[in-house]
């Protein structure tokens, strides 16, 4: 059997940028606040995370391609869509989704995802802190399993 190479979970002197929506502000702000929290129990220095806030989840592709041109080891993708009356959900978490993932494949950047999708604002809740855990969480302890996975990989 071959080796087994995987990322760990320590990020002393790692920088990471969190490119967030400004939409549903009220979700979208307490997964900002976990991925911090994770970020800092995991060895992160305050001042080496950046938060950048876009208008919306269709922006958060594009920042986040800019963002990774940026001085960064890993981009944490933070929104929240919340299924409305009209088809807008469809078609803003489908390119959301699709625009983060092209990102991620188009870059030697550590890039994970944590846009809640949800059919109502009590799920969303749920998955921002409460119940069901906090994504930005997940998403932080993602990159950073991640940014030491590309290392062990160079």
């Amino acid at each position: 059997m071959g080796k087994v190479i995987q990322g760990n979970l320590t990020a002393e002197g790692k920088k990471f940028a969190i490119v967030v929506s400004r939409f549903n502000s009220f979700i979208c702000d307490r997964l900002v606040e976990g991925a911090v929290d994770c970020l800092l129990r995991h060895g992160v220095d305050e001042q080496d995370i950046d938060t950048i806030k876009v208008p919306g989840a269709f922006e958060l592709p594009q920042t986040a391609l800019r963002v990774c041109n940026g001085d960064y080891d890993g981009v944490i993708v933070l929104g929240a869509i919340i299924r409305g009356g009209t088809p807008h959900f469809e078609y803003v978490s489908s390119e959301a989704a699709k625009g983060i993932a092209q990102v991620a494949m188009s870059t030697d950047k550590a890039v994970s995802f944590g846009v809640l999708t949800c059919d109502t604002i009590e799920q969303a809740i749920e998955r921002a802190g409460t119940k069901a855990g906090n994504n930005g969480t997940n998403a932080a302890l993602t990159a950073i399993e991640l940014v030491n996975l590309y290392a062990e990989l160079n």
